[in-house]
């Protein structure tokens, strides 16, 4: 498999996986978007199992602006009202694909993985993602997937796990 033909950042998940001894599996597929597109070409996996990493901006008082990853399961959404109450913040939306474009080196929206870290965002998960036992996730490209423990996710990733949905 040549990796090369992806975005830097797959080489770069792969490679943390490698070094972390950590089992996983890839999926080259047709490019997709939304976590229902995904889903139809993940075999073995569930809508469920996919990893949906999205990036936010908070606007905390004072009117500080920062980034965040939360990720949730593909079947749920995160809930504004709740993460804006556990942040504290002012207001939360969505990041425009500009912003995401320059915070993950041109990731195209639908092909950011859940690994924040490696774009110096703090990661949160949802609670309801740890009812799986295995997840899934573009891994920095539309056209490449990662399957992977879960329990591997939450030890090389360290996210902060909190209801976000």
């Amino acid at each position: 498999m040549n990796l090369e033909v992806y975005h830097p950042t797959v080489q770069a998940i792969v490679a943390l996986l490698e070094k972390n001894n950590i089992r996983f599996e890839t999926f080259e597929h047709e490019p997709v978007r939304t976590s229902e597109e995904a889903a139809q070409v993940r075999t073995g996996y569930s809508l469920q199992q996919g990893a949906k990493a999205l990036i936010l901006r908070i606007k905390m008082p004072g009117n500080q602006n920062h980034f965040a990853q939360f990720v949730v399961p593909g079947d749920k959404k995160v809930n504004s009202k709740v993460v804006t109450q556990l942040l504290g913040a002012k207001n939360i939306r969505f990041a425009h694909p500009e912003e995401i474009a320059e915070i993950t080196q041109g990731i195209e929206i639908g092909g950011i993985p859940p690994f924040g870290n490696l774009f110096g965002l703090s990661v949160y998960v949802d609670t309801s993602l740890l009812k799986q036992e295995k997840i899934i996730f573009n891994a920095g490209d539309r056209s490449f997937s990662i399957g992977m423990k879960l329990k591997d996710y939450l030890d090389v990733v360290k996210p902060i796990v909190i209801t976000l949905t």
